[in-house]
């Protein structure tokens, strides 16, 4: 499975990645249109995952798994001929997040499905942690196939990717899941259950932070070396800025179950919104006083990822757990999108991305939503302690 979502993975982040050195100029794009085009991936899977991740509590994820898969690739080729602005693209990167939302969610019911009773946190962590891997190989590959090849051959490319997944899932020996009663849509049961809650709001200020800094991370880093020239490319950067998420999400779990889950993740985003208003700060600063920063943020940003999901899959009641992965998705990925284009907004507004202190306003926007995650967990605690009293 997780190699079946690496697969899935690689044209993931293809827009962002692209975004900085081909899109903006040749488009003609502002900051605020920069951030919806990229965001618009996200928002097909908003749209999507409600439906598709709680219906695998009626049916074997693996079935949404194949079709999720298809829908992903097709909305990768489309990009790659057809994309001639803003709009059209914003269409077919939304029609890639709707096959994304077959895939990730319901990928991790197709695991969680097939594991044997019993505390299931490293193996979840390992699934979500594994999200990151891929995304640091999406930057690479599209960046190094747009860069020889043409921007458009980028998403041609990444294309096959989704199609790795979609042979895992046929390979999956089929489980079905038990039956469930009542609306497929019923979010209720899951909004009452506020310690998942409070998991599900916390994974959206992560997701906030998360995909503000993927979708212009390269755009950062191309300011920063126009203004002091470095063998440190975007390309190098982005690409180990993802990289480390992988071993940092995994950590970031091991460090739940030693300390307790909310005093860890609430220690991380606390961290993290410490090191995005320093990189703000120092914005016009060398890229060797810059780098340190961020490969520590590139720890921090992901480091409660996976305690977040995987506290999320254990509070859920086992007859609702897809419709609870549905919200945590939903949710997740709403504030992706807000993240993306927000961060674009704050650009434009501050002096454009060829600003410094516009860059100092993106990170700190990035601090105000990732601080949202300890009052989230916070208040799930207060509320749900006089209901285990």
């Amino acid at each position: 499975m997780c190699a079946g979502q690496l697969g899935s993975l690689l044209p993931h982040v293809a827009v962002p990645a692209i975004l900085a050195g081909f899109l903006i100029p040749e488009w003609h794009l502002s900051g605020a249109q920069a951030g919806l085009l990229s965001g618009s991936g996200a928002a097909g899977y908003m749209l999507a995952v409600p439906v598709l991740a709680t219906l695998t509590d009626r049916i074997d994820a693996r079935k949404i798994l194949i079709a999720g898969s298809a829908v992903s690739a097709l909305g990768t080729l489309l990009f790659g001929l057809f994309a001639t602005g803003l709009w059209s693209g914003a269409l077919f990167n939304a029609i890639a997040g709707i096959g994304f939302a077959g895939a990730y969610m319901p990928g991790l019911k197709a695991l969680t499905d097939r594991l044997e009773p019993g505390d299931s946190s490293r193996p979840v962590t390992l699934y979500t942690s594994s999200f990151s891997l891929g995304v640091g190989l999406s930057f690479l590959v599209s960046q190094l196939v747009a860069e020889n090849l043409g921007w458009r051959a980028a998403f041609l490319v990444t294309a096959i990717g989704p199609l790795v997944m979609l042979t895992v899932s046929a390979l999956l020996k089929p489980v079905e899941p038990r039956p469930a009663a009542g609306r497929l849509l019923n979010f209720g049961p899951v909004v009452r259950n506020t310690n998942a809650m409070g998991f599900v709001l916390g994974y959206g200020a992560h997701c906030f932070e998360l995909y503000g800094i993927r979708t212009w991370i390269v755009a950062f880093w191309t300011f920063v070396v126009a203004r002091h020239p470095t063998v440190l490319t975007p390309l190098i950067v982005s690409f180990i800025f993802s990289l480390l998420a992988m071993p940092a999400s995994i950590l970031g779990n091991e460090l739940a179950l030693k300390l307790g889950r909310h005093r860890a993740i609430s220690a991380v985003m606390f961290a993290s919104a410490t090191v995005a208003l320093s990189i703000g700060a120092l914005s016009e600063q060398s890229p060797w006083v810059l780098i340190p920063l961020l490969l520590v943020y590139a720890l921090t940003v992901p480091a409660d990822s996976g305690a977040l999901t995987s506290g999320m899959t254990m509070a859920a009641d086992p007859a609702n757990r897809g419709a609870t992965m549905a919200m945590h998705s939903t949710v997740g990925f709403s504030m992706s999108a807000l993240g993306a284009w927000a961060l674009g907004v704050a650009l434009d507004a501050a002096g454009g991305p060829a600003s410094a202190s516009a860059w100092t306003t993106a990170f700190a926007v990035l601090a105000f939503g990732i601080l949202l995650g300890p009052l989230a967990l916070y208040w799930s605690r207060k509320v749900s302690a006089p209901e285990r009293a």
